[in-house]
């Protein structure tokens, strides 16, 4: 597995993907939080806060994570690398899991420079140092789950197709029915929505984006992530 997360690794970086994902992902952010005149922009707002920040990332991860994800096996399967990877001493779990960990990795590394955004508003409180820890690591945590989830579709969806156009395109479709489906359809169905909300990304998240570590959303989490990786490894045992 870890030979399989180097190569994956070092793939992103030998490429214009890593910097492209951690580039746009940060530009965004900062347009929108620190220099549009819009209802995201913090300095406006009145309040130190990160909400903002929280709400426009789960959407942007939407596109970005199925474009690190859409050549993990398509690329393989044009390639025909896959039939060599398989002679290796590798099995097909090692090989999935060395792939997720290395796109989950690269989204570690792209929210790491928000960090500075933490330190900023933790200076511009009043008094300095105003504002709920908590709630924001809590986030960070939740934004983490979140990006498993994603990981893990992704990775699923470029078992599919030997187009990577085709695997973003179903990563994105089948991330955003998760995240937001779920709620649509939960505020059409009277009484029963609460019971919906909880089959979505976006009721979890924002539960442990509140603070506090509830195991039902943990769980919640890695149980979507391993479906979607068995779904995976099922798709490698039929090639």
């Amino acid at each position: 597995m870890k030979s399989i997360f180097k190569k994956e690794f070092n793939s992103f970086f030998a490429s214009p993907v890593a910097y492209l994902v951690i580039g746009v992902f940060l530009l965004v952010n900062g347009l929108f939080l620190w220099v549009l005149k819009d209802n995201f922009n913090i300095l406006n707002a009145g309040f130190a806060d990160l909400n903002s920040f929280f709400y426009i990332a789960p959407w942007l991860f939407l596109f970005l994570i199925p474009a690190i994800t859409m050549k993990s096996f398509a690329d393989e399967f044009n390639t025909g690398t896959l039939e060599i990877l398989k002679t290796k001493p590798l099995t097909d779990w090692q090989i999935v899991l060395g792939k997720y960990t290395a796109a989950l990795f690269l989204v570690i590394i792209a929210l790491l420079p928000t960090l500075t955004y933490v330190y900023s508003i933790h200076a511009l409180g009043n008094p300095v140092g105003n504002l709920d820890l908590g709630s924001i690591f809590g986030s960070y945590f939740g934004m983490l789950f979140l990006a498993s989830g994603y990981c893990a579709i992704g990775l699923f969806t470029s078992t599919l197709s030997k187009n990577q156009i085709v695997a973003f395109i179903l990563a994105v479709f089948i991330s955003f029915f998760v995240f937001y489906g779920f709620d649509a359809i939960a505020n059409l169905s009277g009484n029963s929505g609460y019971y919906i909300k909880q089959f979505g990304f976006n009721e979890h998240f924002k539960s442990i984006s509140r603070g506090v570590i509830d195991s039902r959303d943990i769980i919640y989490f890695i149980s979507v992530s391993f479906f979607f990786l068995f779904l995976t490894k099922k798709q490698l045992d039929n090639e």
